[in-house]
């Protein structure tokens, strides 16, 4: 058990996936406040931690709360190589709300701060300004600092993603890097499969809307997908994709696939059941969208399932709708990425 209460400021928030893996690291991290744009996700925050959550853009806010620990992830998309169809101005302002961030980091004044973001945004133009920042600016250069992309596989998560990571800390010599990996090669722990994730959960759901079962909320959901969707899937094995798809049933190819015979792998992919699944993004139920069909059945993932693989508890609780909590589900940071990161944090920073 902790010893101590570290207080905790969340900035782009989201539903809390960085905040959980803190709080599951069982150092003592309590959130007192957090800022999240998105209503829904906002208000997923404030069911699961009970602290003060502002709803709205990180611009507006005056004043924070004293805490010991900034942690968060200014929005991707600017960087990521998926927003690279937006046009230059939303991607300036996206990728500008990390400075608003340092705005907090210079009024709170915390023991650490931890940026989380793309692979991509280490190598900006934007993160090339803050490293030099971090030596000139009269706040930030009391920090060491360590940063580099982790797989979320190294830790625990049953799920091949990387995060750009990057750990301030005050008043200390230096921030050693990476944290240890738990799971992999070189530990004594195998990757976390699919299998390990959701095994167990029943292959055919039955819900069709969120609800509850008993005092746990149930995001089993099935789909209804139209008949050629269902013949699809069943012509594409563990492991396959749309390639299957045009050497087993040619009949069933859309048309804009069988003219673009190479491209991705994952488009209409199934997953395997004894690999950790791939990157968990936010239309994970759509099987047009990437390797998100289950690894037997005949449907695409759940989003109970999708929470597992993103190594949400089960007691963890989402509000919103269902496109809404599947956008939480795969905006999120995994839970046992940020509990690595967590535990990491205390080591340096925290430890007597």
């Amino acid at each position: 058990m902790a010893d101590q209460v570290i207080r905790t400021v969340d900035l782009f928030a989201g539903a809390g996936g960085l905040s959980q893996g803190f709080a599951m690291s069982g150092r003592g991290y309590e959130p007192v406040f957090a800022v999240e744009v998105d209503p829904a996700a906002a208000r997923t925050f404030k069911r699961n931690f009970g602290c003060d959550v502002y709803s709205g853009p990180i611009e507006m806010v005056t004043e924070y709360p004293e805490a010991d620990v900034i942690i968060g992830g200014p929005p991707c998309q600017g960087f990521s190589p998926l927003g690279r169809d937006r046009d230059d101005e939303s991607r300036s302002q996206l990728n500008e709300l990390w400075r608003h961030y340092l705005t907090a980091v210079r009024e709170i004044r915390p023991k650490v701060f931890v940026i989380e973001n793309v692979p991509e945004f280490q190598r900006s133009a934007q993160f090339a300004r803050l490293l030099e920042l971090m030596d000139t600016d009269p706040v930030l250069r009391d920090y060491a600092h360590g940063h580099g992309v982790l797989h979320a596989a190294d830790h625990g998560v049953p799920q091949s993603r990387r995060r750009g990571i990057f750990i301030a800390v005050r008043d200390v010599d230096e921030v050693p890097w990476p944290p240890p990996a738990t799971h992999g090669p070189d530990t004594r722990q195998a990757y976390r499969t699919v299998r390990d994730a959701i095994a167990d959960l029943p292959v055919t759901p039955i819900r069709e809307e969120i609800g509850w079962d008993g005092d746990q909320q149930d995001l089993h959901l099935k789909r209804n997908p139209r008949p050629t969707s269902l013949e699809r899937y069943r012509a594409i094995p563990e492991g396959g994709n749309r390639f299957d798809l045009a050497r087993n049933r040619p009949d069933l190819l859309p048309r804009c696939w069988a003219e673009k015979p190479t491209g991705t792998t994952d488009v209409m992919g199934r997953l395997w059941w004894d690999r950790p699944s791939v990157t968990i993004r936010t239309e994970f139920y759509k099987p047009e969208k990437g390797r998100y069909l289950h690894p037997e059945a005949d449907r695409p993932i759940t989003h109970r399932e999708a929470a597992r693989l993103q190594s949400f508890p089960d007691d963890f609780v989402f509000e919103g709708t269902k496109i809404e909590v599947a956008r939480q589900i795969g905006n999120a940071v995994p839970a046992l990425l940020g509990r690595a990161i967590a535990e990491h944090v205390h080591d340096i920073a925290f430890e007597p």
